[in-house]
């Protein structure tokens, strides 16, 4: 049998032991590994994950930029990045965040389903619900910063003031 580390859905965990469940929710198209494209400073990336992972190695690495461009999915991307973190641009901790909001905001514009499912979360907290990120998400103990999350719901909000 296979013991896995984590589970998103703790009641897959909890009731079906060896069942690893994969069907994607309502609000899928929120998550950055998503399938919706973003074109970006002038390449068309195929899920915003695997244009933020190229924008931590930009103006630090280009060879490292070409080959999250030219990875095959958003988890080859971040793991291209994960693996080295130690090549990142050295102002990455304090632009991240602004680099993730001007993401969101393409996807959205160049992806009008995103939009619509955004808006469809009415005044619901959004959140990252991933186990393990708690910058991003809200982690492990659900404590995380949830900054994801939190700019959804700020763009959300200027969503419906343009409205």
């Amino acid at each position: 049998m296979i013991k896995l580390e984590q589970y998103r859905d703790t009641w897959l965990a909890e009731k079906m032991g060896e069942v690893i469940g994969f069907y994607p929710r309502e609000f899928y198209p929120l998550d950055n590994f998503s399938s919706f494209k973003v074109e970006w400073d002038g390449y068309l990336y195929s899920s915003l994950e695997e244009a933020y992972q190229a924008a931590s190695f930009m103006g630090s690495d280009e060879e490292l930029v070409e080959k999250i461009k030219h990875s095959h999915s958003a988890d080859e991307a971040q793991r291209i990045a994960y693996a080295n973190k130690d090549k990142q641009r050295k102002d990455w901790g304090e632009v991240k965040v602004e680099v993730m909001e001007k993401l969101l905001r393409l996807k959205i514009e160049q992806n009008p389903y995103v939009k619509k499912k955004l808006l469809q979360t009415k005044d619901y907290l959004i959140v990252e619900d991933s186990p393990k990120d708690s910058f991003w998400g809200w982690g492990p103990n659900r404590d995380g910063k949830n900054q994801l999350g939190k700019l959804w719901m700020k763009l959300r909000e200027e969503l419906r003031e343009d409205d």
